[in-house]
């Protein structure tokens, strides 16, 4: 009787340990594995190349503004740059006169040239002694209404500065009776034009304004230019 009971006492052990056995191999199988994830369907194609940028702009990502069609004149505003300096744009206004005073070189006669051109113009000047390498760029910021100025002094209502609209054939006639008129003591027919010449000339145009104004010979009229002056002088009077 004994040695039954320790037979059923020995077979219970070995069941239990079998039992506790499965257990941990079953529960070992439903444990995640360790170590990495297996790479994704994307992460295995390889790298991805990079999109080329769709704006235009150099290297460092400044788009570059070159305009070859607008002809410069005085008021317009302007952007000006030297990407090998990697400073921000300085903003530039042509002159009455036609110039541009821009940093390094001085004043420049920017009217008449588009910003490509006076681009390729500064590049050279800032080549030849300044800079090894310069990339100059222009932008046209704002176009200007007016075309210069011109003044008047002397018998008319309204004496100073008178602008010249864009585009206009501003003449002698135009500008005087935009400035009031005459006044009554106006020698209308000595009206003397006096124009200064890039190189430093003056010319003196005299203008009969009573056969122009009052007789219609439009055809004397005289285009004004930028920085004409118009001199309008009084009449001797005999008492």
């Amino acid at each position: 009787m004994g040695s039954l009971m320790k037979k059923a006492v020995w077979i219970f052990q070995v069941l239990l340990v079998s039992g506790c056995l499965l257990g941990a191999a079953e529960s070992g199988a439903e444990s995640p594995r360790s170590g990495p994830p297996p790479p994704s369907p994307a992460s295995s194609a390889g790298p991805v190349a990079p999109t080329a940028p769709t704006n235009t702009a150099d290297v460092r990502g400044v788009p570059i503004v070159s305009d070859d069609r607008h002809r410069l004149g005085p008021g317009d505003k302007l952007s000006f740059q030297i990407l090998e300096d990697r400073d921000p744009p300085k903003s530039l206004v042509v002159t009455d006169s036609g110039e541009l005073d821009v940093p390094y070189v001085g004043r420049v006669m920017a009217a008449g040239k588009t910003c490509k051109e006076l681009a390729e113009q500064l590049k050279g000047l800032l080549e030849k002694d300044y800079y090894y390498r310069a990339t100059v760029v222009i932008g046209l910021d704002q176009v200007s209404r007016m075309a210069g100025r011109v003044y008047i002094w002397g018998q008319v209502r309204n004496q100073g500065a008178v602008e010249i609209p864009v585009g206009e054939n501003f003449t002698a006639g135009k500008a005087i009776l935009r400035a009031g008129g005459f006044t009554d003591f106006a020698n209308k027919k000595k009206v003397r034009l006096v124009r200064s010449h890039p190189d430093g000339s003056r010319e003196t145009i005299e203008l009969n304004m009573e056969d122009i104004l009052e007789r219609g010979k439009i055809e004397q009229d005289v285009t004004l230019r930028a920085d004409d002056f118009l001199i309008v002088p009084a009449r001797l009077i005999n008492w």
